[in-house]
């Protein structure tokens, strides 16, 4: 039995569609007050019968940070996914997300091998990732520095790898992916869904940074494969393409069909923008919608390799192209 954490994320949905196709028997974690209804909504896009499909899905109410509710979810499971974390950009969510996604990893590793869980797979991401230079390819080698990665969420999810190797000392077996920015259908309001939302309501704004870009069905698909293969400890970057924000966003615009964003934001503009929205935050409490961090990455520019996994697997990515269409045509399907 298949235990998954994160269930109702982009990659949890995604993931619990595929091994619920492949019948396997799945336990799935969610938080009190986490929308199920959105997990349904995914699996509803990619067939007829996913309402039994989601039915098939035992859930079992837990936080990473309980011991106790995390224990009776591990009843009878040979295989963990660990794919639930906390993403936040604000400086004041630091301690948060280190207690979830350092903590809660440090749970998950102690309960797998408390239960002899036969194989763990954890979604990391290329926040973990070392990124000595910025004018080379970027691979799982890269010796990852606090000074190049000095934000909070880059922090803990280097912090939870630390624990899932731990795990690997203790005769755990493992396998981490480290996904790019993830592109796919169903959360609008979170996270890249937020990309889709404001292009169609009429974003006018690009910048020209690059990074790596991947869609989630590739993401899942290289989970499962990762984990129904001999390999362990191992991990791997996932990414299908290295590409500019604005080709993204083009390409986003070009599948609802509404007109492409036109004024390029230059750094200067992003560091002016960002401390007036820090401001707003302390006056007004409201969730900031560029944070240092964000503005600084809309223009880095960084490529990933994908070599490691596809040597490992053999994996034929998705067309980048390809997933923002289908992304799109859900996304209208929907609205």
């Amino acid at each position: 039995m298949i235990l998954v954490t994160g269930g109702t994320g982009l990659v949890g949905s995604h993931l619990l569609f595929n091994l619920s196709q492949q019948k396997e028997k799945v336990v799935a974690t969610y938080r009190k007050n986490s929308d199920l209804k959105a997990v349904k909504r995914v699996f509803s896009f990619y067939a007829d019968d996913f309402e039994d499909l989601f039915d098939s899905i035992n859930w079992i109410e837990a936080d990473l940070t309980d011991v106790y509710s995390l224990t009776k979810a591990f009843e009878g499971i040979t295989q963990v996914y660990h794919s639930a974390a906390m993403i936040s950009f604000k400086a004041s969510d630091y301690k948060k997300m280190r207690k979830i996604n350092i903590g809660g990893t440090s749970n998950i590793v102690n309960l797998c091998i408390t239960n002899n869980i036969k194989k763990l797979c954890f979604v990391s991401s290329i926040a973990a990732v070392g990124k000595s230079s910025s004018d080379i390819e970027i691979t799982e080698n890269g010796e990852w520095n606090i000074e190049d990665n000095n934000y909070g969420y880059a922090i803990t999810k280097y912090g939870a790898e630390i624990e899932v190797w731990r795990g690997a000392q203790e005769g755990l077996d493992v396998v981490i992916v480290n996904p790019a920015v993830i592109l796919g259908p169903g959360y609008w309001e979170n996270s890249t869904g937020k990309l889709f939302t404001n292009i169609y309501n009429g974003l006018n704004l690009y910048t020209e940074g690059i990074t790596g870009f991947v869609g989630v069905t590739d993401v899942v698909n290289i989970m499962v494969k990762l984990m129904n293969s001999n390999i362990k400890n191992e991990r791997y970057i996932v990414v299908g393409k290295n590409d500019s924000f604005k080709n993204i966003l083009f390409a986003i615009a070009d599948g609802f069909g509404k007109k492409r964003p036109g004024l390029k934001i230059t750094k200067p503009m992003s560091n002016l923008f960002w401390r007036f929205e820090w401001l707003l935050y302390k006056m007004t409490n409201r969730t900031p919608l560029m944070t240092k961090h964000t503005a600084q990455a809309a223009h880095n520019t960084y490529f990933f390799s994908n070599r490691k996994v596809l040597e490992a697997i053999g994996y034929e990515f998705e067309p980048i192209e390809n997933t923002i269409k289908s992304t799109c045509k859900h996304f209208l399907a929907h609205k």
